[in-house]
């Protein structure tokens, strides 16, 4: 049987509750009421303190970002691309902070509350640069010292990742998500994933265009051209995708699946912040170093 690294839930959750044990996790009771409906700001304002009394898809992002926890007292403001303005306006936000994603709604969002714009996502662009200016901007902004502490404990622990990595067996690292038991989402060099990878001295096998971060669909045969890599699974992806790839002779016939180099990770969301970024390093730490020395 091919072998796969896999850990817990329970595991997924102490590490992430690892990635974000910084100071920078203090809730805010009071503060500037705030709202947003991009979760790449939703998660930076959560972990560093911000009253968000609104926000977007939250079901689905406890599922799919896992940390930072979303207060219950959060309004949930419907889909990204089609918001309820209206539960947005009893929300009450003294502020609103939107991304050139959402940018069609700033001018009914500024009937409600000022509006302020901020980027982590532009092509061409480090994300992870992006998302510490942002971060501290976002802590100027709001008071909240937290943010600095954010950005400076994230970047110690990459560098103790990095550590981790240089002992290990140096081979690269092609971080994918499933789309199905024929294609993947591959996470280029410009992607979070791949700014992380570069920061901890780990290579990205993945050395193809990507399209804004990532390149999709791609056909599960190219994993044939990387033997050496590791593959890196990153959830969330459809519930029968892996039992059928797994099925598949092709799948089982790839070096690394017969040499036991698949590591698949918890849910993370491929286009968060500098929160996401801390959860992939660690989950990725923790996955790698246990297979090197399990």
């Amino acid at each position: 049987m091919a072998f796969l690294a896999y850990f817990s839930r329970r595991q997924f959750l102490a590490g992430a509750t690892a990635s974000l044990s910084a100071p920078a996790l203090v809730r805010a009771a009071e503060g500037v009421r705030v709202a947003t409906l991009d979760w790449a700001l939703l998660e930076t304002l959560l972990a560093i303190g911000a009253n968000v009394v609104a926000a977007t898809e939250l079901r689905q992002f406890r599922e799919v970002a896992v940390a930072p926890d979303v207060p219950a007292a959060v309004a949930d403001l419907g889909l990204r691309g089609t918001p309820n303005f209206e539960v947005l306006r009893f929300a009450r936000p003294e502020l609103i902070f939107n991304s050139n994603f959402y940018a069609w709604a700033d001018e009914r969002m500024r009937l409600i509350a000022p509006v302020e714009s901020h980027a982590i996502y532009k092509p061409g662009e480090s994300p992870f640069a992006l998302a510490e200016q942002v971060t501290l901007a976002l802590g100027e902004r709001l008071q909240l010292p937290a943010a600095r502490q954010l950005t400076e404990a994230l970047s110690a622990r990459l560098d103790r990742h990095r550590s981790l990595f240089t002992d290990g067996d140096g081979r690269p690292v092609i971080p994918i998500n499933l789309g199905d038991a024929r294609h993947f989402r591959v996470f280029g060099a410009d992607s979070m994933f791949g700014e992380v990878l570069k920061r901890v001295g780990l290579t990205n096998a993945w050395q193809g265009a990507t399209s804004y971060s990532a390149a999709a669909p791609i056909g599960i045969e190219t994993l044939a051209s990387m033997p050496d890599a590791w593959i890196v699974m990153i959830a969330p992806q459809p519930a029968d995708a892996f039992v059928t790839l797994s099925a598949s002779s092709f799948w089982n016939a790839l070096p690394a699946v017969r040499e036991k180099r698949v590591l698949m990770l918890g849910s993370i969301n491929p286009y968060g912040a500098l929160p996401a970024a801390g959860r992939f390093a660690d989950l990725l730490a923790e996955g790698l170093g246990h297979a090197w020395n399990g």
